[in-house]
């Protein structure tokens, strides 16, 4: 179901009038991703330099981050046993539109260092978003017979991060445009 809605949101987010080509040459709807400057080559042979060295340690050094910020998110916010898990809905909701927001400034707006949507995207926020624990707080108010919380949350937490990563494309596209008209 989250490999459906994430292509729906695609086709919404970078619809076929905005086309983007890959460094193949060959027209995309998705923006370039960077990671042909980060990550070497296929046909490259171990030893001739490069290598995925550099985006691994942006992935992990932003992923610890990520999960420090989850984890005190969590601590000013605990859960309480068969209520409804707002921490986890919250990193899950800010996180999408974090990154809604990042992969147009990344993609789109600005010419970024390489490892940027790396660090940023993969590392800080894939850290800080959960959709582990998203899982086992559903699990958890099912247990607790809370059915009604369990499925609103269940399926409040999908819409309300497909939407806010909706939104903070849309947002950041306009301001970006609007800013380089320069409308103030």
């Amino acid at each position: 179901m989250l490999a459906i809605a994430s292509a729906l949101l695609a086709q919404v987010a970078w619809p076929a009038t905005r086309p983007f080509v890959l460094t193949s040459g060959v027209p995309d709807d998705l923006p370039q991703s960077g990671e042909g400057e980060v990550l070497p080559s296929p046909r490259r042979r171990f030893g001739q330099g490069g290598g995925p060295g550099p985006a691994y340690t942006a992935v992990a050094a932003g992923g610890a981050a990520g999960a420090l910020a989850r984890y005190g998110l969590v601590l000013a916010l605990p859960p309480v046993p068969g209520y409804f898990p707002l921490a986890t809905f919250l990193t899950n909701v800010i996180g999408g539109l974090l990154i809604g927001m990042l992969i147009v400034l990344l993609t789109e707006t600005f010419t970024a260092h390489p490892l940027l949507r790396p660090l940023l995207v993969t590392g800080v926020l894939g850290g800080f978003t959960t959709f582990s624990t998203y899982a086992v707080d559903t699990q958890h108010l099912l247990a607790a017979h809370a059915v009604g919380v369990a499925l609103g949350y269940l399926f409040g937490t999908l819409v309300a991060a497909l939407a806010a990563t909706w939104l903070g494309i849309q947002l950041t596209r306009a301001l970006s445009g609007a800013f380089s008209r320069g409308v103030r």
